[in-house]
């Protein structure tokens, strides 16, 4: 069994990648000042990055978990997203309500998509 890897830390890896599959750990936004709509869309940026990484993309993505702090936000949110998602890549996604350990924090996504054939 080959498990690759990528950014491991102490607490965490961003990145596993087992069988063609790539899995993202939770991704935050590192600037809170920002309002859901931008901290979606940084999230979003760090995610393209960690899947380019590891030989994937935006269109391969398999499913999708966002959690944000107020669902009131979920417009915002979800404003930030449909400007990012490929036409005809939508992939099934779940967005759920929670508190985080940071007030200041508003959204956090976890990706699994498939490798790119071509990739790494």
């Amino acid at each position: 069994m080959n498990i690759t890897r990528l950014h491991i830390g102490d607490t965490l890896s961003e990145v596993a990648i087992h069988n063609d599959t790539v899995y993202l750990a939770g991704q935050i936004a590192e600037d809170t000042t920002q309002d859901i709509h931008g901290q979606t869309r940084e999230v979003l940026g760090h995610i393209d990055r960690l899947l380019a990484e590891a030989g994937s993309d935006k269109t391969r993505i398999l499913f999708c978990q966002v959690f944000i702090a107020d669902v009131r936000n979920f417009d915002g949110m979800n404003a930030a997203w449909n400007a990012w998602v490929p036409e005809g890549h939508t992939p099934p996604r779940a967005t759920v309500g929670t508190a985080f350990p940071d007030p200041k924090r508003l959204v956090e996504i976890i990706v699994t998509a498939a490798t790119n054939p071509s990739g790494l």
